[in-house]
């Protein structure tokens, strides 16, 4: 359910500011991801699939979260296999952008024939988990110190969410 107020709609160019500065606040809190810089949006445009971006816009029309899903292999065989980012402004947290966008991210992949999400998130994370768990994510394993940021090993949790029409 999209929260009053809240319009989700396609990603577009023209929301890179944006879309930028809420990477950048979840690169701040060291919970978000391993990425330390925010990528350019060329590089950004490459890495996402374009299907299934998508803003959540309030009712000032400012930009407060965004989602992406990313192919996890060039491989065939994982065409319908993808990670997802979900990212909310730390100021819109709390009220319900991240679920709104999940949702709408689950039901995109469903039509295109996208049959498992997976997300990688640190177990600290705990909102990103319950975020992800009221969408049918479940957890199927914790990476044990799979890699550094900075200088410190992290864990990450893999969940996936499958869809019941494969």
């Amino acid at each position: 359910m999209t929260p009053a107020g809240l319009t989700l709609r396609a990603m577009t160019p023209s929301d890179w500011g944006r879309v930028a500065d809420i990477y950048t606040a979840g690169i701040a809190t060291g919970q978000a991801t391993f990425e330390t810089t925010v990528p350019s949006w060329e590089a950004f445009d490459q890495g996402k699939l374009d299907t299934h971006r998508t803003v959540a816009v309030d009712a000032s029309g400012l930009v407060v979260g965004w989602c992406a899903v990313s192919p996890i292999s060039a491989r065939p065989a994982y065409a319908g296999v993808v990670e997802n980012s979900v990212y909310v402004d730390p100021a819109a947290a709390g009220h319900g952008v991240g679920g709104a966008l999940l949702a709408h991210l689950v039901a995109s992949t469903e039509v295109t024939g996208i049959w498992t999400i997976q997300a990688g998130i640190f177990p600290e994370n705990t909102a990103s988990m319950r975020l992800h768990a009221r969408a049918g994510f479940r957890v199927v394993g914790v990476r044990e110190r799979i890699a550094q940021l900075k200088g410190t090993w992290r864990d990450v949790a893999l969940l996936e969410r499958r869809s019941p029409h494969p």
